[in-house]
């Protein structure tokens, strides 16, 4: 991607820099297309405007690409994602031969389409300090079928997820509550419309990437002429141009592909002049970003005795619970991954926390000789990130409708980007990917006429 060089965007900075451009004067824009976000929907779009021709810079207020797609090298000296592990395969997103241009190895397993649940490989259970029996196993299997289909049934009627669920699954709720709800979503059922549940799409099959999701975003956004350090604290729009500022810089554009979360919208990070329309604001509100996170523990040799990329839950016996991602690609890094208000909770308090409650949570479950092989750890904390605040959207009751209302532009000037914008592939690699592109080719369109 060369649409514009280096010393092209430094100039158009600076002249920014110098003052004030009125959105409404008689002039050339800075750029044609600015996006603010290099997430997977920013790097789509960015890759989908150059293809055209048009001149465009993307602004990212972190200091890497990726967004929640991030790939850590440094921390355990292999690859470690603190973000997707995984990336479903759609048409619009062709993962196998983005990969294979870039580079990259990948390998596909097929998702649990009985399950619906995109987790590869197929779960193994835990009853505390055993392995489930068959028959326990059958029946973890058979409850979650049960559950999808009592959440699709409510669906018409759109109460909460937890109020769907079907009166008889016993003791093996709190196991369906956090696979459906904090581990899928990072949201607790409570707090998820069963309508939009319903419609939530899981594509054929999922891909791992061996050197990690956010190292081939990065290699997906090569070239793209991108400025980290650069949160946008103002949008103006309504005039000829949009005017947008960063760090006191002021620049001009045709046109503006948002791609912050809806957290960082609703935060009011970003100013909008004039104000957003009150059904755009609403919007926001309604989808609400869940909490979903990892600590990554590395052991030395294997005392929990598992197979690499194992999946494994326990048959829970109330809130405090969590999954494990055992030996990730083959390495000695268990990620034991927690969700929902319980993870939301421990992130407030704090990295120590987090490690403390997956330590034990493990010993729980494997016992406590692990703790004499652990030998680095790390938590993540997106809810605590200043450019994300949280996972990715889930539409509270009755906000499905929401998502919809998101993939309008405001103004034919301002088009919302990302997975909060996709009706069927939200909190989804894929369906950011494809709203990028599809908000690309909006602007496209509307640059043209």
């Amino acid at each position: 991607m060369s649409a514009v060089t280096r010393r092209q965007f430094l100039a158009a900075a600076g002249l920014a820099a110098a003052g004030p451009v009125p959105a409404n004067a008689a002039t050339d824009p800075d750029f044609d297309v600015i996006i603010i976000g290099a997430g997977a929907a920013g790097i789509s779009a960015a890759r989908r405007i150059a293809q055209s021709g048009k001149t465009f810079a993307v602004l990212e207020a972190s200091d890497h690409w990726g967004g929640r797609c991030f790939t850590d090298l440094k921390t355990f000296g292999v690859p470690y994602d603190r973000g997707a592990l995984w990336v479903h395969e759609t048409e619009a997103f062709p993962v196998d031969q983005l990969a294979s241009k870039a580079g990259l190895e990948t390998y596909k397993e097929p998702s649990t389409q009985r399950l619906r649940i995109a987790t590869p490989p197929d779960p193994r259970l835990r009853v505390p300090t055993r392995k489930a029996r068959v028959s326990e196993l059958e029946e973890f299997y058979s409850k979650l079928v049960s559950c999808n289909q009592a959440i699709a049934s409510a669906a018409p009627s759109d109460i909460s997820c937890a109020s769907a669920l079907p009166k008889d699954i016993g003791d093996w709720r709190p196991t369906m509550e956090f696979v459906l709800g904090p581990f899928l979503c990072g949201s607790d059922l409570s707090a998820m419309s069963a309508n939009e549940y319903a419609l939530w799409v899981k594509p054929e099959n999922t891909v791992r990437v061996r050197r990690g999701v956010g190292t081939l975003m990065g290699r997906l956004a090569l070239g793209a002429p991108m400025r980290f350090f650069s949160p946008v604290n103002r949008i103006e729009w309504g005039s000829r141009l949009v005017q947008v500022e960063t760090r006191g810089e002021r620049m001009t554009a045709r046109a503006v592909i948002l791609t912050a979360s809806t957290a960082v919208l609703a935060s009011g990070k970003i100013e909008f002049r004039p104000s957003l329309p009150v059904h755009f604001a609403q919007a926001i509100d309604k989808l609400t970003l869940g909490s979903l996170d990892r600590v990554a523990i590395e052991f030395s040799g294997n005392p929990l005795g598992v197979q690499s990329d194992e999946l494994i839950f326990e048959k829970a016996v109330g809130r405090q619970t969590a999954a494990l991602h055992a030996n990730f690609l083959g390495s000695r890094l268990c990620l034991v991954q927690v969700g929902g208000k319980m993870c939301a909770d421990l992130a407030l308090e704090g990295e120590a926390a987090l490690n403390d409650f997956a330590i034990k949570w493990l010993v729980s479950q494997f016992g406590s000789d692990l703790r004499n092989s652990i030998e680095r750890t790390h938590a993540t904390r997106w809810s605590k990130d200043p450019w994300t605040l949280g996972a990715f959207s889930t539409a509270v009751p009755g906000g499905q409708s929401a998502r919809k209302v998101l993939s309008k532009p405001l103004g034919d000037q301002v088009w919302f980007a990302g997975e909060a914008v996709h009706e069927s592939l939200w909190g989804t690699v894929a369906g950011a990917w494809e709203i990028g592109e599809r908000a690309a080719n909006d602007v496209i369109s509307r640059i043209r006429k």
